[in-house]
């Protein structure tokens, strides 16, 4: 493994949810500790497994791990650590400031940048202060700070009088309105991150187009602060020996070295590493140890229960549904990765060939949602808005308003906020919020969603929702805001994507937690790609759909309301034909 090879100190994994970080950080620590390297692995994963991995209780302390000799591990709740930080800015302001203005900073506070932010200060320490890590050769993170985080956190100034003032807008503005430490240790964790014989950073992917063209963002964001020691590992690759006599595997393969071929020119120049996919789940030593390695153990016969019937609800039973009612808005959301935009196309392509009229919107690149839908159907009307022009009219906007009194440095901050994920999803709803009183008349199903972090900061901010009831409230007049319709059931459904394992499946229930924070209570789950919806004969994707079975199960009686079970195919789900095939779980 190249990754591998003259190893630094400091190693980071990142990459999407899902993609195996956790296991690939894993089987490293135990690789260099049975080497003779003194190792601490390190997790800032909300979704952490690394103590169920270990069989080891670990938690926010360093703990040796018992069955492998050299070998720590801490992980970080970066929940609760965020938690603590809101507590620190919000404490000293709670009963001076107006409730209102608490509420609002409060809201700047809970969004991913906070939590990342807050994560980022509690192992700023491992990489800067040499007594508490002296005793280690290396530190591996499971999960990296993003380049947001990064640029955040080497902006001047101090953020809590700009944020008071309410000088910000609807973003990610406040973050760092708590940072107590001296700024000069965070400036050496943030050398130490781009000196490339200390560090470096390992991009996590899976042989898919999408979540390479992630990594090839991922990429180019940190090589433009600095950060140029990467390597990529694309992971989960499935054999060619399962490929011989089964077409789904085949098929599988024939994607993924597609996509692997075409790889980002951005990723061209990277240190590469392939690593199979393996039949059995990455929990246990026995497990973690054999990831890394070359050669390939037997695949065991899958579990009885495979080869029973797997009852689970079709998407097309869930659209029946959906239709009864005539009219109205589906939101289809998801973290990235999980098939968001193909199963939007699906659920329009299903009301419309109902007779219903269908109004299919995105922000994801048009040339995408053409190529899956590949052909007109009646009924269906499809536009597309662009995110980059959505995102950089709202940044003027907000400059010319906000930015216009500030000096140098707080207009630095500003810019630099408006560059965070959430200015795009803000600027984007505003573009979809154009569309969403079309759902009173007939379907609109919109695709690449905001959170519900995104939805309470327009709320908390006054975007619309809170200056139009501030306006309305007192005159008698009935009104509706497009927040008013998404926390309305009977006016918008909210599907949940997710696949059919532990990162994906744990993700998707943070962001129903989210949204019910915000008032939206999510309709329905739909289980994207999974084996056991499907009709194999190879021993590895056997064993692979017996153990979807638990986290379907999660989904079904734990989760979700209602939801549906979406197989993986033979041909990829482009064009009416295959959309349909999702839809009705087989093959036409």
């Amino acid at each position: 493994m190249q990754f591998l090879d003259q190893a630094p100190r400091f190693l980071f994994f990142t990459g999407k949810g899902g993609v195996g970080k956790t296991s690939i950080a894993c089987a490293t620590a135990v690789r260099l500790a049975r080497e003779g390297k003194s190792v601490l692995l390190v997790s800032t994963d909300p979704a952490s497994n690394v103590g169920q991995v270990f069989g080891v209780s670990i938690g926010n302390q360093i703990t040796q791990i018992p069955a492998v000799a050299n070998l720590s591990a801490l992980e970080i709740d970066p929940q609760a650590a965020a938690q603590l930080y809101r507590d620190r800015i919000v404490g000293p302001v709670r009963g001076v400031l107006p409730e209102a203005v608490v509420k609002s900073i409060e809201e700047q506070l809970s969004g991913a940048c906070t939590t990342e932010i807050a994560a980022f200060d509690e192992f700023t320490a491992l990489l800067t202060d040499s007594a508490l890590t002296q005793d280690y050769q290396h530190i591996i993170f499971d999960t990296a700070p993003t380049g947001h985080t990064i640029r955040l956190l080497q902006l001047p100034g101090a953020w809590s009088g700009f944020l008071k003032d309410g000088k910000g807008d609807a973003s990610c503005l406040g973050p760092l309105a708590g940072l107590e430490k001296q700024r000069s240790q965070y400036q050496a964790a943030v050398d130490a991150l781009a000196d490339p014989l200390r560090t470096r950073l390992v991009l996590v992917a899976r042989a898919q187009a999408s979540t390479l063209r992630e990594a090839a963002r991922t990429h180019e964001e940190l090589a433009a602060i600095g950060l140029r020691q990467q390597y990529l590992v694309i992971n989960g690759v499935l054999p060619a020996a399962e490929a011989a006599e089964d077409e789904l595997a085949a098929a599988i393969f024939a994607r993924e070295q597609a996509a692997v071929a075409a790889l980002p020119a951005a990723l061209m120049p990277l240190p590469r590493d392939q690593i199979e996919l393996k039949a059995f789940n990455l929990v246990g030593l026995n497990a973690v140890q054999h990831l890394l390695d070359s050669d390939k153990p037997r695949v065991a016969a899958a579990p009885l229960e495979y080869a029973q019937s797997l009852d689970a609800p079709t998407l097309s039973a869930m659209v029946d549904e959906i239709a009864a009612d005539g009219h109205g808005l589906i939101m289809v959301m998801g973290k990235g990765g999980v098939g968001k935009t193909t199963l939007a196309a699906a659920v329009a392509v299903e009301l419309a060939r109902r007779g219903l009229p269908v109004h299919l919107t995105t922000s994801d690149p048009a040339a995408h949602l053409s190529e899956t839908l590949s052909e007109a159907l009646d009924n269906l009307r499809v536009s597309r808005i662009d995110p980059h022009a959505e995102t950089e009219r709202y940044r003027q906007q907000v400059l010319q308003s906000k930015g216009a009194q500030l000096d140098a440095q707080g207009r630095a901050m500003l810019e630099e906020d408006l560059r965070s994920p959430c200015t795009e999803e803000i600027a984007v709803f505003q573009a979809f919020s154009r569309i969403i009183r079309e759902g009173g008349k007939q379907f609109v199903v919109m695709d690449t969603a905001p959170t519900g972090h995104t939805l309470l900061l327009l709320d908390a901010t006054g975007a619309y929702h809170r200056d139009i009831a501030r306006q309305m409230g007192d005159k008698g007049v009935h009104f509706t805001t497009p927040m008013m319709q998404l926390q309305d059931p009977k006016q918008t459904k909210v599907l949940l994507v997710t696949l059919a394992e532990t990162t994906p499946v744990l993700e998707a229930a943070s962001l129903q937690d989210d949204l019910r924070r915000a008032g939206i209570e999510p309709w329905a789950w739909i289980i994207n790609n999974s084996i056991a919806a499907a009709n194999t004969h190879s021993p590895l994707l056997q064993q692979r759909a017996a153990n979807e079975r638990r986290e379907i199960a999660a989904v079904a009686n734990v989760h979700a309301r209602r939801y549906a079970l979406v197989p993986l195919l033979k041909h990829e789900p482009v064009g009416i034909h295959n959309l349909r095939a999702l839809a009705h779980r087989e093959e036409f």
